[in-house]
């Protein structure tokens, strides 16, 4: 890869945790609101609490973007502790495309969750609801495709997760 190429993944890597952190700083921000309106006024933001619920579905997927970048995502990777060489980037590259196949297939079915939503008008705080939802598809087309890609790559972290002592 070129050094432009290299130097608009990390620009790229750094929006993606921007976001994040972004996001969750609202998050903060609006349920600390929330908790001083109610326990001291006794009153709220009839918007904030779905608005909330939305927020953290797309902390979630984009939280899941960014593990699956650092190869940091959730696994199963206790046969790879008994396995090296060969064997061991197989089973990780067949692991990894069947977790990119799932996530492919969650798209698949969230484009038609949207589709549904798209057609009903309903809104949340709002935000039109397949708007809020859009992130499934789309979160998970691109883990799709970020897990496809990590199983050609070697790991970022080459060492065992789990019982490190372990040879």
């Amino acid at each position: 890869m070129s050094e432009r190429g290299r130097g608009l993944l990390r620009w790229l890597d750094r929006l993606e945790t921007g976001l994040i952190a972004l996001l969750v700083l609202a998050m903060v921000l609006l349920a600390g609101a929330q908790i001083v309106l109610r326990n001291l006024f006794e009153t709220g933001l009839a918007w904030a609490d779905p608005l909330l619920r939305a927020m953290v579905l797309w902390a979630a997927m984009l939280g899941a973007l960014a593990a699956a970048r650092d190869d940091k995502h959730i696994g199963i990777d206790f046969v790879t502790h008994f396995v090296h060489g060969r064997a061991r980037r197989v089973l990780r590259a067949v692991t990894l495309l069947f977790a990119a196949a799932m996530a492919a297939t969650v798209a698949w079915y969230g484009v038609g969750l949207v589709e549904l939503d798209y057609g009903s008008g309903a809104a949340t705080a709002g935000i039109p609801n397949w708007c809020i939802e859009a992130i499934i598809p789309v979160g998970f087309a691109l883990l799709a495709l970020r897990l496809a890609l990590r199983a050609f790559l070697p790991p970022r972290n080459a060492l065992p997760a789990l019982a490190p002592e372990l040879p």
